[in-house]
């Protein structure tokens, strides 16, 4: 039996860590369909790890004020 945990799907406290954001904002996100998330049971949710990395926009660059 493989007991290795997928780290495809991860808890909205993970997923917040790894933005740096609160679980209030990963659920918001989750509400507005920016972060994919399933339910798994009446009471867990689990958020797609590897959909966080394309989240935002790229910032242009233009050297900033001196």
């Amino acid at each position: 039996m493989n007991t290795t945990l997928d780290p495809r799907w991860v808890t909205i406290p993970t997923a917040a860590d790894c933005l740096k954001v609160s679980t209030k904002t990963i659920r918001r996100m989750i509400a507005r369909g920016e972060i994919e998330a399933r339910r798994i049971g009446p009471r867990l949710i689990r958020v797609r790890m590897d959909k966080l990395d394309s989240l935002g926009q790229p910032l242009a660059w233009n050297g900033g004020d001196k």
